[in-house]
């Protein structure tokens, strides 16, 4: 439940700090005091709509508060949602709160941690209902209706069955759809794949062999330089050159006055075995560059199979990858592609089968769904009507017209092909007849103000039973409402505050009796602005307020609020 409320500079608000007790909790105030105001600051710190505007002429930013007491119908929900965005804090409280920057700066947090709006949203909706005046509208919404009943019937598990194959059916209809129209396309498709398979393979390509290529290429464009350089090398090695001694001979005299220089000095012996090492590795030096020379090649045939190689891979690249292994990637993709197509008429056909069983899974599971929804139907009407009668509309008629729609691709029930969506086969609407004998009609034809308010609390008084939402917001739902209905209304919102906090702002002192705490919301003027205060008011204080509620505070006010609250107590006390 929402135990504290902190708003700054909020509209007309410049500082408020509310305390809010379990049960049912009333806001009482002339108008533009900035009640409805308070209620638009706990919707936006649900992650509601939010702009500047809302900042209070002179502040640069508006900042709203709330502190909630996790109740056990929604402690696992929402702990499950703050550990996986690692905004785990206290066991059983959670702290949300919202700024709004005159610039448009907007940031959320979740236990002081800045978050998303959508994550603030996500928590928010499991914490508090808001049922404003607008709420009035949402009855009028005949796609709202099915949503409403739903809520009521408790249908999540037949729901998310069919949704379950719904999806399936999606994702099979979608795949049966590209491979048909591959299918028109497939003799066309064939001949272009097979031809690029062929022309890959009979590149014959090996991966790694295309440096190889340029390294040969390199080596037979420039044969005759290589040789003279080589052999130029050798000539230096072991030739005379211009009758002077090669390195090989001058490293072997050397190495000759070396060893007689060891014979008479002993500490050479190291310098002579590097002296064998370094004539060792000559030797091995003039065998190898021999071999290179003996293999050059003088071959320009050779060249040119070369270069039609590498020009043959390089057409290939640009056609289908920027290497040897991505072009035979493309070959395997489209062998892949064209087994596809070959086999394409067997997975049409399985898939079809597949459809098939799919469309009498979603038959029969939306037609268990749709019976299930037609007895809560049922039941929603005679509790609303019941409630109905409580709000003295004795005689009211509560209906509705569930329908179904016939479509060629439809799911089959009872030999009909029905249409559907991810909801159902179903189509609902509300229909009432507000007073005997004039029939039902849709809901959204209702034109008194004052029905359509005692229509929407009954509505709202059933459904709000089978709500797990612990906190119940109610803004002027008593609109069009008289004094003698306000009382059943005040001790309907009682009864339901047994399991669930329940705020509600009114104007009825007959609703406001019932409350189980009282917090007045007047407005002041300082210093030449509107400014809105609030305060919990004692017993004592109830009194002159809801007097003033009924006119003025005279004596016959005051008598009537005493008795309205000692009534409401007594029913209390009767009922507890």
């Amino acid at each position: 439940m929402l135990t504290e409320l902190h708003i700054r500079d909020f509209a007309i608000i410049d500082e408020l700090a509310l305390h809010f007790d379990a049960g049912f909790v009333v806001l009482t105030g002339e108008t533009g005091a900035g009640k409805s105001i308070i209620i638009d600051a706990v919707e936006m710190l649900l992650g509601g709509r939010a702009d500047t505007t809302l900042v209070r002429a002179g502040a640069d930013i508006a900042h709203v508060e709330g502190t909630f007491l996790l109740a056990p119908s929604v402690e696992a929900q929402v702990l499950a949602i703050l550990e996986r965005e690692d905004l785990s804090e206290e066991p059983r409280t959670v702290h949300l709160s919202r700024e709004i920057r005159r610039e448009g700066r907007n940031i959320c947090r979740v236990n002081g941690r800045v978050v998303t709006l959508s994550i603030l949203s996500e928590i928010g909706e499991w914490l508090i209902d808001v049922h404003g005046q607008s709420e009035h509208l949402s009855l009028l919404r005949v796609r709202e209706h099915l949503t409403l009943l739903d809520r009521y019937a408790d249908v999540e598990y037949q729901k998310n069955t069919f949704q379950d194959f719904y999806t399936r059916l999606t994702m099979v209809r979608k795949e049966l759809a590209k491979l048909r129209k591959k299918e028109a396309s497939a003799a066309r498709q064939t001949e272009f794949l097979t031809y690029q398979i062929n022309e890959i393979e009979a590149a014959a390509l090996q991966p790694g062999e295309e440096p190889e290529l340029i390294e040969e290429r390199t080596r037979l464009a420039n044969a005759e330089r290589l040789a003279q350089l080589s052999e130029q090398a050798l000539r230096f090695l072991e030739n005379d050159i211009d009758t002077q001694a090669s390195a090989i001979d001058l490293i072997g005299r050397s190495f000759g006055l070396l060893e007689q220089l060891k014979a008479i000095d002993e500490s050479l012996q190291t310098v002579v075995e590097r002296s064998q090492i370094v004539q060792d590795a000559l030797v091995d030096l003039l065998r190898e560059l021999r071999d290179y020379r003996d293999k050059i090649e003088f071959n320009p045939q050779r060249l040119d199979i070369v270069e039609e190689r590498l020009s043959l891979i390089h057409d290939l690249k640009r056609k289908y990858g920027d290497s040897i292994e991505a072009i035979l990637a493309s070959a395997q993709a489209a062998q892949v592609e064209l087994d596809q197509i070959s086999h394409a008429e067997e997975r049409i056909a399985s898939l079809s089968q597949t459809e098939t069983e799919l469309l009498s899974q979603i038959g029969q599971t939306g037609a268990l769904l749709s019976k299930v929804r037609r007895q809560a139907a049922l039941q929603l009407g005679e509790a609303i009507e019941q409630e109905l009668t409580d709000l003295k509309m004795a005689g009211a008629q509560f209906g509705f017209n569930l329908s179904w729609r016939d479509a060629p691709d439809g799911a089959p029930v009872d030999e009909r092909r029905l249409a559907f969506t991810e909801r159902g086969f179903d189509q609902l609407e509300f229909l009432v007849a507000p007073n005997p004998g004039e029939g039902l009609k849709p809901l959204a034809k209702i034109a008194s103000g004052g029905e359509t308010s005692r229509l929407m609390l009954g509505l709202k008084g059933v459904l709000a039973k089978a709500d797990q939402t612990p906190t119940l917001i109610f803004d002027e739902i008593d609109q069009g409402i008289g004094g003698r209905v306000g009382a059943i209304v005040g001790e309907k919102l009682w009864r339901l505050a047994a399991s669930h906090q329940v705020l509600c702002i009114t104007h009825l002192p007959q609703l406001a009796a019932y409350g189980d705490q009282h917090i007045k919301v007047e407005k002041q003027i300082e210093e030449g602005r509107t400014l809105t205060r609030t305060r919990s008011l004692t017993p004592h204080e109830r009194i002159p307020e809801m007097a003033s509620m009924l006119g003025d505070i005279s004596d016959a006010n005051l008598e009537s609020a005493t008795d309205l609250l000692h009534n409401a107590a007594a029913l209390k006390q009767k009922v507890a």
